[in-house]
């Protein structure tokens, strides 16, 4: 992929943890569920940019 791919996937990746952590009940779960979307949408869109 490259490396702005690579930064935003670490980010969601700190920012899960760190809900994890400090988070409990349902706020952490729906932080969870909202920055997975996030990580796929950036997924998809540099998939759909590799494919172009």
């Amino acid at each position: 992929m490259n490396l702005k791919f690579a930064a935003a996937m670490a980010c969601y990746a700190a920012l899960a943890l760190l809900a994890g952590f400090t988070l409990d009940g349902k706020i952490r779960i729906g932080t969870w569920i909202i920055l997975g979307y996030f990580a796929l949408r950036t997924y998809l869109v540099v998939l759909k940019r590799q494919l172009e």
